[in-house]
C-alpha cells in the first residue's frame, strides 16, 4: 500500500532538486522513494550541505592562488623532516 508523504521546502531548493532528479532521468518523487529506501536498506543517513566560505577565507584562498601561480611556494619535500626543517626557515 502507498502512502503520502508532504514536505514543505523552498521554491528554489525544489527547483534545483528537480533539475537534478531530471539529469538522472527520474521524477522529484523517484528521488525521494529512492533515497529513502537506501536510508532503511543501509540505516545511514547521508546528507551534505556545503557551506559557502566566508569573505576573509575566500580572501585567504584568492592569495594563496596568487602565491601558486606566481610560484611562490615550497617543496616538494623528500622526507618529513625536510618539511619539519622548513617550517623553522625565518621568512623570506
Amino acid at each position: 500500500m502507498n502512502t503520502v508523504l508532504t514536505v514543505k521546502i523552498d521554491d528554489d531548493v525544489k527547483k534545483a532538486a528537480r533539475k537534478v532528479a531530471e539529469s538522472a532521468g527520474l521524477t522529484q518523487s523517484a528521488l525521494a522513494k529512492r533515497y529513502l529506501r537506501q536510508v532503511t536498506a543501509t540505516r545511514r543517513i547521508e546528507i551534505y550541505a556545503p557551506e559557502k566560505a566566508s569573505p576573509k577565507m575566500e580572501k585567504i584562498i584568492a592569495q594563496i592562488e596568487e602565491d601558486i601561480i606566481a610560484g611562490d611556494t615550497v617543496g616538494p619535500f623528500k622526507t618529513a623532516d625536510e618539511f619539519l626543517a622548513s617550517l623553522h626557515k625565518k621568512p623570506r
